[in-house]
């Protein structure tokens, strides 16, 4: 079992998919003979040849409209956004079409396609190259989101993605791309998209978190139980569909809720948990539920991002008050 970044398990996965179904393609922006900005399908163009790993003009509206066709047509396409920040000039394609083809055509059509798109900050990125703009698409029906943490669900959830009917938007944090490594079976496997993952059990809080922020808040999590307060932390691992259920039933047992995410906190995946817990286990609640998020202004650029995006200052502040209520 090799040990591998999130960049290369990600590669690997497109590879084997490629290698068990000729109707898996490939196409994006500079993907081909460059082997993709961050390199995440090098060695692609090379191994399956042009007429399945397609370079693109630089129009994302494009890539995706061909993607959508292609799909509806039998072949099973895997789209690169070069960056996430770029995806407004596909939100006719991706929300107006993708997502609603199976709908609209009563089931005669299906749209299996993956869009992959690197995204998050700390890597003081230009604009529009580090936001987080998720709960764009949570709040589109017919579209699954999709954002791995670590190298192993990374494979794990590409390849479901990949022989997922629906349409899928994969969600790459740029800053976990290389950051670590760890153990990859070479293997193809999935892991199920839908499914929240209980990294650390714990029954003084639940703190639930997604895609680049885990490493930060499992660290602190990790500290917290040296002093003896034990934290549940829960990757969602897929924003929709949304696992309310494991979210549930961890806060029914701790009573309390952190809930970190990157993107702006106005109508964020934090806004749709707190709603849902709400409705389904209000008397659950020990203490008001607590956001650790971006703030409601555009992504800063350069140094600013530091103070912008949650830290650990900011989370053991939330834990300050969350804790003593």
């Amino acid at each position: 079992m090799a040990k591998l970044t999130m960049v290369e398990a990600i590669r690997q996965a497109m590879s084997q998919e490629m290698e068990l179904n000729e109707r898996v393609i490939l196409l994006g922006e500079d993907i081909g003979v460059n082997g993709g900005v961050f390199r995440a399908t090098e060695g692609l163009y090379e191994k399956f040849g042009e007429n399945r790993v397609f370079d693109t003009p630089l129009a994302e509206s494009g890539i995706i409209g061909s993607a959508v066709g292609l799909a509806m047509n039998g072949m099973r396409p895997v789209a690169e956004i070069q960056f996430f920040g770029f995806i407004y000039q596909t939100m006719d394609q991706v929300c107006g079409q993708a997502a609603r083809m199976r709908y609209r055509s009563g089931g005669r059509f299906t749209v299996p396609i993956v869009i992959r798109a690197p995204f998050g900050g700390n890597v003081r990125a230009p604009e529009l190259h580090s936001d987080s703009l998720e709960a764009l698409f949570l709040h589109t029906p017919g579209l699954k989101v999709v954002i791995p943490s670590n190298p192993f669900d990374a494979k794990g959830l590409l390849i479901s993605a990949i022989r997922d009917d629906n349409p899928v938007l994969f969600l790459e944090s740029l800053k976990l791309y290389r950051s670590y490594r760890e153990e990859v079976p070479e293997e193809a496997y999935s892991v199920p998209i839908g499914k929240a993952a209980v990294l650390i059990e714990g029954e003084n809080a639940t703190i639930v978190t997604y895609g680049g922020s885990v490493p930060m808040v499992k660290k602190i999590v990790e500290e917290y139980k040296t002093k003896g307060i034990h934290l549940e932390l829960i990757d969602l691992r897929t924003i929709s569909p949304l696992d309310i259920k494991t979210i549930k039933e961890s806060v029914e047992k701790t009573g309390r809720l952190m809930i970190v995410h990157e993107a702006v906190k106005t109508g964020g995946v934090g806004a749709e948990i707190i709603a849902r817990l709400n409705e389904e286990c209000f008397y659950s609640l020990a203490a008001p539920i607590v956001r650790v998020t971006g703030y409601d202004t555009p992504y800063p650029v350069q140094t600013m991002e530091d103070d912008w995006l949650p830290n650990e200052a900011r989370i053991n502040e939330g834990l300050g008050s969350l804790l003593s209520n």
